[in-house]
């Protein structure tokens, strides 16, 4: 039996300038709005379930992989992501994690600077290593 291959949705998350987030589609489709980057993403998935079916209620066409099973890949700007995650994340810890100043990281966060393409590329190989350490803890 072949397994189904599930598409993949490349999705932007910014935090907006009134505390809530704002998710759109890179293909540039279908948004949604919400108080947390889920919010959000929900927001995304019913509206476009409702052009869905509005699409299938006028015989419109619309994009078929919105019928299937699809991942949204989300992409945050640094500023988004770190004060999402502010409660969890601190610039101390990712300082530890990626070997970026702390004082740094606490500037990237509050929109103060913008990291080189290489501090990027530090933070999320600092995140990713601690995602998948995570995801091989058990607790007994």
């Amino acid at each position: 039996m072949k397994s189904k291959i599930m598409n993949k949705i490349e999705a932007t998350i910014e935090k907006n300038s009134d505390g809530g987030y704002s998710i759109y589609c890179t293909n540039g489709i279908f948004s949604g709005m919400g108080d947390t980057p889920e919010a959000a993403k929900k927001d995304m998935i019913s509206s476009m379930k409702f052009f869905a079916e509005v699409a299938k209620q006028n015989n419109y066409q619309y994009p078929a992989w919105i019928d299937d099973e699809f991942e949204i890949e989300c992409k945050y700007d640094v500023e988004s992501l770190l004060t999402y995650y502010s409660g969890i994340i601190t610039p101390a810890a990712l300082s530890r994690l990626t070997g970026i100043n702390a004082k740094q990281i606490w500037a990237y966060s509050h929109g103060k600077s913008k990291p080189r393409v290489e501090q990027l590329q530090k933070i999320q190989q600092g995140l990713h290593k601690l995602a998948s350490e995570l995801s091989n803890v058990s607790l007994l």
